[in-house]
Parts: structure tokens; C-alpha cells; sequence
């Protein structure tokens, strides 16, 4: 029988989601805390990867049980996991239910912070940038969705069959005092670092040594762009995965600044 299990965590000291030894992944402990519920060996198959120190508010993996269990699974396995992973949800799915495979959009969020604070440090990223040009960046953003090949936003484009991305939702909120940031952006697929690399780019956008034509001009050229910045993994939050079977809210109050950045 197969089963999708809802989860989240805080990735602040993970080597990303994927197992890759001898670094500590979600995937590692998972694996290892499961294992030991259920007295037998076990693997996950996750429903994407996230990058070192990148958060998931929400998160899927599939695993196989040979049969019912008579326990709160949940309960025991948020009893030993560290307090940065934690189980909402256990989903009984239709056995070819596909973790990965099936998912036909994702979200991401960016927090950024402007104003120093030792108390997001893990959390948002701090960009020391006082005269961010919000409009340059509300330009630059809105055009993500007109286009669908993100070949230029790509660590290793090779990797790929192809670069097609379907962005559907691209946007900026913001606080009252303008002195906290969240992009978010929604796709059917997500290519190695895109996220990072388009909020590095936006941020340039939005300094003003990157004009907004230049940034349309990488989305044009589908072209891979070498020397990519990347945007610090702290402020990246995985936050919403969506099936045609299985549309479940994110936690989002986890967060309490989630609740000020308004949509």
C-alpha cells in the first residue's frame, strides 16, 4: 500500500533534502526514523529537492507499507524526529501515485529582510539594500509569466531534457513599513537554483545595476548564462505542492511574519 506523508521542516543545518553522504539530509533522517517505527527497512521518494538550508512549509514523500499499522504513526514519529521535521499528514493514495511525478505545480516563496534582525537570521535573508526601486522589481517580475524557458536562470541546463517552465503566478508583497519582502513564484517545474538565480537577478533589478530590459533579455535569449549569483538558501521556503488528487493548505502559520506580508 502506498502512502504520502505531509510534512515540513526547517532546513537551516540540512545538506538539502537528497541523501548524499557523509552530510545530514531530511531524506537521512526521515529514512532512519521511519525505519525504526516500522521495524523495517524504508525508502522515501520525495516530491522534489530542496537545496542546503532551504525550509519547506509544505512537502510530500510517498512510501510503500506492506500493511496497516495499529499505532498514531504520526504521533510516534513526531515523538523522535529532530524538532526541525515534523508530520502532519499521512494520505493512503492509489498505488501509482507518484510523489514527484504526479505534482503539477509548486510554489516558492522568498523572504527578505532590510532592516538587521538577529531573530530572522535563519529564516529570511538580509539584503542591506535601503533603496530597493520595489516598482523596477514589480516590472521585472511580471514578466516571468510570459515566458517559458528558463534555460538562462539554470545552474546545469544540460541536465535537462529541455528548460520549459510554465509560470503561472510571479509576484512581490510586502510589508506596511517596506522593510520586509516576499516573492513568490509558482510553476509546473522548477530547474536546478531557478529560484535563487531569479531572485539574485531581481534584487539587481531592484538596485539598479540590472534594468529591467536586460533581465527581459535573459528570459529571450535562452541562452545558459555562466557566473550565476545566487540568492542565499535562508529566505527560500518550498511552500505549496499541488496534485490533481490532493490539494492540501500550507502551513503557513508557522510563520509569524507570513501574516504581515499581505497578498
Amino acid at each position: 500500500m502506498r502512502y504520502f506523508f505531509h510534512i515540513g521542516y526547517n532546513g537551516h543545518r540540512y545538506h538539502g533534502w537528497q541523501k548524499h553522504s557523509p552530510h545530514l539530509t531530511i531524506q537521512e533522517v526521515l529514512e532512519e526514523n521511519i525505519s525504526k517505527v516500522l521495524k523495517m527497512p524504508t525508502t522515501i521518494i520525495g516530491c522534489g529537492r530542496t537545496d542546503a538550508q532551504v525550509h519547506a512549509l509544505q512537502y510530500f514523500f510517498h512510501i510503500e507499507i506492506p500493511s496497516d499499522w495499529d499505532f498514531d504513526l504520526a504521533f510516534r514519529l513526531n515523538k523522535i524526529l529532530p524538532e526541525d521535521i515534523s508530520v502532519y499528514d499521512i494520505i493512503k493514495v492509489e498505488n501509482n501515485a507518484h510523489a514527484q511525478f504526479d505534482a503539477t505545480k509548486r510554489t516558492y516563496d522568498y523572504f527578505i529582510h532590510t532592516s538587521k534582525n538577529p531573530f530572522l537570521n535563519q529564516f529570511s535573508t538580509y539584503y542591506s539594500g535601503k533603496n530597493l526601486q520595489i516598482e523596477k522589481i514589480e516590472e521585472a517580475i511580471s514578466l516571468l509569466t510570459k515566458y517559458n524557458d528558463y534555460k538562462a536562470f539554470c545552474k546545469s541546463p544540460d541536465k535537462y531534457e529541455n528548460t520549459i517552465c510554465n509560470v503561472t503566478e510571479a509576484e512581490i508583497f510586502s510589508n506596511a513599513e517596506k522593510d520586509k519582502f516576499r516573492i513568490r513564484i509558482s510553476s509546473n517545474r522548477f530547474l536546478r537554483g531557478m529560484m535563487r538565480v531569479i531572485v539574485a537577478k531581481l534584487l539587481e533589478v531592484g538596485n539598479v545595476s540590472l534594468k529591467v530590459s536586460e533581465f527581459e533579455e535573459l528570459l529571450k535569449a535562452k541562452q545558459f548564462t555562466p557566473n550565476l549569483e545566487f540568492a542565499d538558501p535562508q529566505g527560500l521556503y518550498l511552500s505549496n505542492v499541488l496534485y490533481p488528487y490532493l490539494n492540501l493548505p500550507a502551513k503557513t502559520e508557522q510563520l509569524a511574519f507570513f501574516r504581515s506580508l499581505k497578498e
